[in-house]
């Protein structure tokens, strides 16, 4: 074999290598990549139904419920547009409370209610989740606007 071929056959299988591990690199990244969907978006089916993803909102007031002596408990979250209900079983932040903003990972059950494996809460007085505060924020414009009034999104109690 000449040099030439020897240093072609060198440059071919370092860029094959390099290939893979960027395919292998995307890959990993792809299966570990965690989308937040927002509440409303939720509500009207649009979430990968395949794996975990966040959703954010306010915790909407009276909803808290858990069963004495247990870790299960039950909530609502909003984003002041619709309403959807959270299981969660585990210790929650200390921070967590009813009109409060969280982040819950987790995916949807059969029944339409999203199973949480973690809750997060804000840490401060001044602090929301950037997700959460945008899908806030984008319905305080819509309903300035009127744009909510009619548009057939929920409104659910």
């Amino acid at each position: 074999m000449t040099p030439r071929r020897q240093r072609m056959l060198a440059v071919g299988l370092a860029l094959g290598g390099i290939a893979l591990a960027a395919g292998l690199t995307l890959r990993a990244l792809d299966d570990n990549m965690m989308f937040f969907i927002a509440v409303s978006d939720v509500v009207a089916g649009e979430y990968p139904a395949d794996r975990n993803f966040r959703v954010g909102g306010l915790v909407v007031d009276g909803s808290v419920r858990r069963e004495p002596g247990s870790l299960q408990m039950r909530f609502r979250i909003t984003d002041l547009r619709c309403e959807l209900p959270v299981s969660y079983t585990g210790v929650l932040p200390d921070l967590f409370r009813e009109g409060q903003g969280v982040v819950a990972h987790g995916r949807m059950a059969v029944d339409g209610e999203f199973v949480a494996d973690t809750i997060l809460a804000k840490h401060d007085e001044n602090y929301m989740a950037p997700e959460v505060a945008e899908s806030l924020a984008e319905h305080v414009s819509e309903q300035t606007a009127g744009l909510s009034q009619g548009s057939g999104e929920c409104n659910n109690p």
